[in-house]
């Protein structure tokens, strides 16, 4: 009797826990979109900002925002990955793996401003590329290679062990069944946490301020000649993003549709994370489905 009561209240708990996180995240997002969605129109989306004069829009911040998580994916996913087989298939169980593991967990655990901090100091400065999104790009890396690795590390050691058994006593090498059967197998897996890393990357801003910068110089979208100075694919040319814009609008905007403008680039922000989201789950099924034969 005592058994079932425990059982009663500790269900009551949980679910009523869960009933106020929904109701918190159901409200913030209905006070975000409610404020914001009326203010996007495409001349917002396509329009230059301006630091004085009302009017203006997000569009080179929207650019920025999709490059510098091009360029960073574009790092992440192959030294990640690349990571996580190690750590599931080759690294043996003993203390240099400890180590290695919690040196992994220590940068996982890292606050941005600290990563930004020290690409300020490597990237910006010691290397002298000033704000740039080259090093924007490489201080998200650093926090989020650790991520990377767990996913891929975890999404391998998923993938039932008969089937590397099988094709290691088919004769077939460890780096083959590694190609042909591992990494299919934890592609659902690796795909998912790569569009929820994503996610975080492009609602970053902390690590941004110190290595990216706060402005983006005036920039020709005819020009796509990645080493001018106007051109929107220069790696070396300070690039604000979305989320610097919101906080930098929120604290020293000027202009006087200040309230229009953050309540309008926080919607897209929000909008744009939970496309990544849902991106993910859809993709996840779609690619299990096609590897599984599953429905």
């Amino acid at each position: 009797m005592k058994s079932k009561v425990a059982d009663r209240i500790a269900t009551s708990v949980f679910v009523a826990l869960a009933l106020i996180i929904v109701i918190i995240m159901a409200g913030l997002l209905f006070f975000i979109l409610s404020r914001g969605v009326p203010d996007i129109s495409w001349r917002f989306l396509t329009t230059e900002s301006s630091t004085v004069s009302a009017g203006g829009g997000i569009r080179d911040q929207l650019f920025n925002s999709f490059y510098v998580l091009f360029i960073t994916m574009l790092i992440t996913v192959p030294l990640g990955v690349l990571g996580g087989i190690y750590m599931a298939e080759y690294a043996k169980q003993n203390k240099v793996t400890s180590f290695i593991r919690s040196c992994i967990e220590l940068l996982a655990s890292l606050p941005s401003i600290v990563v930004g901090m020290f690409g300020l100091l490597v990237f910006v400065n010691a290397m002298g590329w000033g704000y740039s999104i080259l090093g924007g790009a490489l201080a998200l890396t650093i926090f989020n290679i650790p991520v990377m690795v767990r996913v891929s590390e975890d999404a391998i050691r998923a993938v039932p062990r008969e089937q590397k058994e099988a094709s290691l006593a088919l004769g077939i090498s460890h780096w083959h069944s590694i190609k042909t059967v591992l990494i299919p197998g934890a592609f659902p897996g690796i795909l998912t946490g790569t569009i929820l890393a994503s996610g975080r990357v492009f609602g970053e801003a902390a690590a941004l301020l110190f290595t990216a910068g706060l402005s983006t110089p005036g920039l020709d979208y005819g020009n796509w000649n990645p080493f001018s100075e106007t051109s929107p694919l220069n790696l070396f040319r300070p690039a604000e993003t979305l989320a610097v814009h919101i906080w930098a609008v929120n604290t020293n905007g000027i202009m006087p549709d200040v309230e229009r403008i953050a309540d309008g680039s926080s919607a897209v922000l929000v909008i744009c994370v939970l496309m990544f989201n849902l991106l993910a789950r859809w993709a996840g099924k779609l690619v299990h489905r096609k590897i599984t034969a599953s429905r």
